[in-house]
């Protein structure tokens, strides 16, 4: 029986968070010319440019994760990689699409970032900052594994700049941590929390996951009293999914040939993540995405998120990273091997891309704003030129039925119920081809 087929409120394997428009699937390697020929021509000079380096390296592979990560790699092979991030960075500095624009944001991701040593990390930036400096970079985050910390990585990542420190805490149970092969434990996140803290970083985000295996409603209270009792500047709480491409689906497939996966059914990870929202809420916190809630939303900003759902260009560094540039979708080698052979040789190491139409363009910004829990109608109505009521009256009026949004003359507010299901209604304002295909 395929995911389709399977009762809608269990979890079935595949991609349910959306996070780009139109899905990866479409995306193809006979269009990387166009990804070579965006390089190529000058961006808009009013589009914000920003900067994901992606760092594949991990102490362990989590058994949920769908990210390009490699456990194997020895000294010698993280400096090769870190050369290779460089050389990218360098041949992208020099091309059209720079335009004499400086990076507005930078996220390092993963992976785990944190795995590298403090000397690789400075030395990964200062030879960056010669070719593209970030003076204007409003923000630059960095995810960490509190397993990885130290006090001296903590400050090498404070001086090179960092304003937003991101841990992927995920569960405060050991049991669980080790059950979904996370490397870290539970002893390990307040200690790296508290030196964060004492060499006051500007903002510190904690991710939970709802629904890991082995989440039971008595546990995921405990975690968000813990999470609450740390008192960060935001959280974010994901709801827990399965892909294709993790080890959970492949023992799925192994042992018992099901695409119903063993974590907790919808229904209950939105209750989850409700009962979080609420404690954070009475504590003082606002809710500011289907995700994430912020201590103080006026000094409080996730840039990467917003310029990112507003059209902005980003370079995407590393293997398997993605970016988007002068309206085009881009993907590199899926692959270190091919990844490093492309940069190593002075070649852009793209996989696949994807030129986005003008309507492509305006469902990906209108549908990724709804995570925002509010969207503007004069936004698209001044940049598209599209009155977007009128446009999805349709998709809007079946989510309206529902409960899950309202519309006045200006806003369209999603309710709470809307917002914990948002990536399911979003698929509602997708064009007739990209609905009902794989994701990824």
């Amino acid at each position: 029986m395929t995911a389709e087929a399977q009762p809608k409120n269990k979890t079935t394997a595949g991609s349910y968070f959306v996070s780009n428009y139109p899905p990866f699937s479409v995306w193809t390697s006979d269009k990387a010319p166009e990804a070579h020929a965006a390089i190529q021509r000058l961006p808009h000079p009013e589009t914000p440019l920003g900067v994901y380096l992606h760092i594949p390296f991990c102490r362990k592979r989590c058994h949920f994760c769908y990210f390009k990560v490699y456990t194997d790699k020895n000294s010698s092979e993280i400096r090769r990689y870190l050369d290779g991030l460089t050389r990218e960075f360098d041949m992208y500095a020099d091309s059209p699409i720079i335009g004499g624009r400086k990076p507005k944001y930078i996220y390092f991701g993963g992976g785990t970032p944190s795995f590298l040593s403090p000397h690789q990390l400075t030395g990964l930036v200062e030879t960056m900052h010669k070719k593209l400096p970030w003076d204007e970079a409003e923000e630059i985050t960095f995810e960490c594994e509190p397993g990885t910390l130290t006090e001296a990585k903590l400050s090498a990542i404070r001086e090179i700049g960092v304003t937003r420190l991101s841990l992927g805490i995920e569960n405060f149970n050991d049991e669980i941590l080790e059950l979904n092969n996370r490397a870290h434990r539970s002893k390990e996140i307040q200690r790296a929390y508290d030196f964060a803290r004492s060499i006051e970083f500007p903002q510190i985000n904690i991710d939970l996951i709802a629904g890991m295996v082995g989440e039971t409603d008595e546990n995921w209270s405990r975690c968000v009293e813990q999470a609450v009792a740390m008192e960060p500047d935001s959280i974010t709480i994901y709801q827990m999914e399965v892909p294709f491409n993790t080890t959970i689906y492949r023992e799925m497939m192994k042992e018992k040939g099901t695409e119903i996966a063993p974590v907790a059914e919808w229904d209950v990870k939105r209750r989850w993540v409700d009962e979080a929202f609420r404690a954070l809420e009475e504590r003082g916190y606002t809710i500011t995405s289907a995700y994430t809630a912020v201590k103080n939303p006026d000094s409080t900003r996730f840039v990467y998120r917003d310029r990112l759902w507003a059209g902005a260009d980003m370079l995407g560094l590393g293997v398997a990273s993605f970016g988007h540039l002068n309206g085009v979708h881009v993907q590199n080698q899926k692959d270190m091997g091919p990844y490093l052979e492309k940069v190593e040789a002075g070649e852009f190491p793209i996989y696949r891309a994807h030129t986005l139409s003008g309507e492509e363009r305006l469902i990906r910004e209108f549908a990724l704003q709804h995570k925002l829990g509010r969207v503007n109608r004069r936004y698209f109505q001044d940049k598209f030129d599209v009155d977007v009521y009128e446009r999805f009256a349709g998709a809007m009026r079946s989510l309206q039925d529902e409960g899950a949004l309202s519309a006045d003359d200006e806003w369209i507010t999603l309710s709470r119920a809307g917002l914990l299901r948002v990536d399911e209604c979003l698929q509602r304002y997708f064009l007739p081809e990209h609905q009902a295909i794989r994701y990824t």
